[in-house]
């Protein structure tokens, strides 16, 4: 169970609920928070003074005045006009994740909402109603308004409680309206009080969801890409020199220091380490601690800006004491898009150089005495292709990530007649930082798949002791798919490479 409010969100805590379905309830701090901010608001709506979104329009209708009799509907008018999305859904964790930080950012008791706003989003998590939300739509500023409406249709209604209104939602394995979800599962629909709807929709929120669940999956890659390279460099008869302690710490990057010591680790004690008379390997090999531990820094400063956002309150305006309603900023996803780019750029740079391993492996002439494509035997070569389209599809997959790592936060387009002239497209940015996790995924895949390969030839060819760490992987790999001479159909073995590595058993 995770006590919200109480602490600091975590990533861990993201994951755990995102994808672990663990429950999650308000802590008591945040329960006298949040009931002190909403009679803030009530206190502040009673001077009838101008204030945005509670009794102004939104956007560029910031000057229109709302009569309080009107605002219930404004909240809700707001949500159904900004519900707008197309595109595939996002996945469950996704939304469950958005779900789980939007309720976060109005526990910190800035928004002004009632309790039951919050308590509502989290029964739905712990009885695992999941909205459907389409993935495109977003702008990142004034955050994700259109996928968090999406989000509220379901938990929100009015007067007239139209189910064509509710969205939808899935729920116990049944796509559902969400009204139907909502009565399904017990849970009330709430109709929104005054700021509520912008409460609900005013932040980037979704694109901090999905950050959080690229960052957890970035640093299980790092690591894996490390125990992935020690194999293909011990594969590929490498030269230890270049992982030595002395020449890491002299330079004093962090990450490149524990990349290092991950790879060194991983293949210490195997008798085909330096048993060849290269003194010195390609730079895939030799300075895969460099590359592998800059993207470690960035991951590590990635994460410092997500955890800070998924604990930030980002809604408009945000209520401060005594009885102040204060209008700013802190919707705009711009800490985020420039740091889901960061992150992009560095996992595609993983990827890239786990190719250039593959590479190295499928050619006969780099792969040091290993048949060309790793086939079977040389004298099969011709008549049987080896790995070589796997090689291919690795490639692919590179240059897909390099097109997808190109910036996103550096593009912007005007909204709301002017009013909103600057956008972080950080929704977009965070979008395309899951489509390279995914690829970078299936990349290291194919490079495990194609050093357990390569161990097996090798061993053949020169018995041998492995490395401690490396003949654990190799292992496990063996254990689910044994080694096949011929030319195969290679693509049901790719996947469940994959697969294993999801299921985080590598």
């Amino acid at each position: 169970m995770i006590i919200l409010g109480d602490h600091p969100l975590t990533i861990d805590e993201i994951i755990r609920v995102a994808r672990n379905n663990e429950e999650v309830k308000l802590g008591n701090q945040a329960r006298r928070l949040i009931q002190d901010s909403h009679e803030r608001l009530l206190h502040i709506i009673k001077s009838g003074k101008p204030i945005y979104g509670i009794n102004t329009g939104f956007g560029i209708f910031a000057d229109k005045k709302i009569r309080m009799e009107e605002s219930n509907q404004l909240s809700r008018n707001l949500i159904l006009s900004h519900a707008v999305g197309i595109g595939a859904n996002l996945p469950n964790d996704v939304t469950r994740a958005a779900m789980l930080v939007r309720a976060n950012t109005l526990a910190k008791g800035f928004s002004g909402v009632r309790l039951c706003i919050i308590e509502t989003i989290l029964e739905m998590l712990n009885k695992k109603i999941t909205p459907l939300v389409p993935g495109q739509g977003s702008l990142g500023s004034s955050g994700d308004l259109c996928p968090l409406s999406h989000m509220a249709l379901v938990l929100t209604t009015d007067m007239r409680d139209i189910e064509e209104e509710s969205g939808f939602a899935e729920f116990d394995g049944k796509l559902l309206t969400g009204k139907q979800a909502m009565e399904t599962a017990q849970i009330e629909r709430i109709i929104l009080g005054p700021k509520e709807g912008l409460a609900l929709n005013n932040g980037a929120t979704f694109s901090a969801a999905i950050g959080a669940l690229a960052i957890s999956d970035s640093e299980y890659l790092i690591d894996l890409a490390d125990r992935s390279s020690a194999l293909t460099i011990e594969a590929l008869l490498g030269c230890s020199a270049a992982f030595d302690e002395r020449i890491h710490e002299s330079r004093g990057q962090l990450g490149q220091i524990e990349s290092a010591k991950k790879i060194r680790e991983n293949f210490k004690g195997s008798t085909f380490i330096d048993s060849s008379a290269n003194v010195q390997d390609a730079y895939s090999l030799r300075c895969a601690p460099q590359i592998h531990g800059a993207v470690r820094d960035t991951i590590q400063f990635a994460r410092k800006i997500i955890e800070r956002e998924v604990n930030a309150a980002t809604d408009n305006p945000l209520i401060f004491e005594p009885f102040e309603a204060i209008s700013g900023g802190n919707f705009h996803g711009e800490p985020i898009g420039l740091v889901m780019d960061y992150l992009s750029i560095a996992m595609c740079e993983l990827g890239a150089i786990s190719e250039r391993r593959i590479f190295r492996m499928t050619d006969g002439k780099l792969n040091a005495g290993l048949p060309p494509m790793l086939v079977d035997s040389i004298e099969q070569a011709g008549l049987n292709s080896g790995l070589m389209m796997l090689q291919y599809t690795a490639a692919s997959l590179v240059l897909e990530n390099q097109t997808l790592a190109t910036p996103d936060s550096v593009h912007s387009l005007p909204t709301s007649a002017e009013q909103e002239d600057h956008n972080a497209n950080a929704m977009t940015a965070a979008r395309h930082t899951a489509m390279i996790i995914e690829n970078v995924l299936q990349i290291i895949g194919i490079e495990i798949y194609s050093a357990t390969r390569a161990m097996d030839l090798r061993i053949r060819k020169q018995p041998g002791k492995m490395g401690k760490e490396t003949e654990v992987l190799y292992n496990k790999v063996r254990n689910r798919i044994p080694y096949l001479a011929g030319d195969a159909f290679w693509g049901p073995e790719i996947n469940l490479a994959k697969q294993m590595i999801v299921d985080r058993e590598l």
